[in-house]
């Protein structure tokens, strides 16, 4: 059976989160909590619920043999040896409050690479698209409606935006102000967008300089950590000082740098 094609998982993939950005900007103006997970302030509202129900739809109608993996729904095992990672809304405390920063995430992995990826600003509808091909330059292709993408030159470490995030759970957040505040006087300036995938993707086209976060899961960066790789930036999952996952991602040139900064911080387990 021949591999699946990463541009063709990558053009559907687009395709399924146009419609379900659509879907979600329906509910937009009437959100509601439909169940919390980790705290009372890690939320799921009924718009995430029906976004993955018809993203998971979407694909299987188009490829029944896929697995699925996603946020909000059980783990589907296929037999194609293709896996999509799904965020329904990756941003989804931003989607409640209004603020226009959050994103349907998808990602297609083939045995085990993820090869695809479209990460859909649900809000105004910019998307990124990545998908990974030997014959181009950097090893596939990284889009903005259309327009290649590259990540920032390096800088030195005190000129660069760096961005994060934090967990839901009280003592999480008191180790990550503690490492955060640590790194804050090393570097140009902190934000904080609230959506692991959109901020990824701003690395990409050159808004940021590096972005840190310890508790991601791989739905909230799989298709923006792809696109980010494919935009000449680096990416790493590391063992986090409060023992979850650590995503660090920067430009190639200049990763070195901003990791010792990072690690001097105190965010990875040593």
């Amino acid at each position: 059976m021949a591999e699946p094609d990463a541009a063709a998982l990558a053009a559907l993939a687009l395709d399924v989160a146009r419609e379900a950005a659509d879907l979600v900007q329906d509910h937009a103006g009437r959100v509601g909590v439909a169940a919390t997970k980790s705290s009372d302030v890690d939320v799921v509202t009924a718009a995430d619920q029906a976004a993955e129900e018809l993203i998971r739809a979407r694909l299987a109608a188009a490829r029944p043999d896929d697995a699925f993996l996603g946020e909000e729904g059980d783990d589907v095992p296929g037999t194609s040896g293709v896996r999509w990672i799904i965020d329904p809304i990756d941003g989804t405390v931003n989607f409640l409050y209004g603020l226009e920063e959050y994103a349907v995430s998808i990602a297609g992995e083939v045995h085990g690479e993820v090869v695809a990826g479209v990460v859909l600003n649900a809000a105004s509808g910019v998307a990124y698209v990545g998908h990974v091909d030997a014959a181009l330059a950097g090893g596939g292709s990284a889009t903005r409606d259309g327009v290649a993408l590259r990540v920032r030159e390096e800088v030195p470490l005190a000129q660069r935006l760096v961005a994060t995030g934090f967990g839901y759970r009280r003592e999480v957040r008191e180790q990550q102000a503690a490492t955060t505040a640590r790194l804050l006087p090393e570097v140009r300036d902190i934000r904080r967008h609230g959506s692991c995938a959109l901020e990824l993707c701003h690395l990409a086209e050159g808004a940021l300089d590096a972005y840190v976060e310890e508790g991601v899961n791989l739905w909230d960066h799989a298709a923006g950590a792809l696109i980010a790789r494919l935009a000449g930036a680096r990416t790493e999952l590391l063992p986090g000082a409060g023992g979850r996952d650590l995503l660090v991602a920067a430009p190639e040139n200049g990763y070195t740098t901003f990791l010792d900064a990072v690690r001097s911080a105190g965010f990875v387990r040593e």
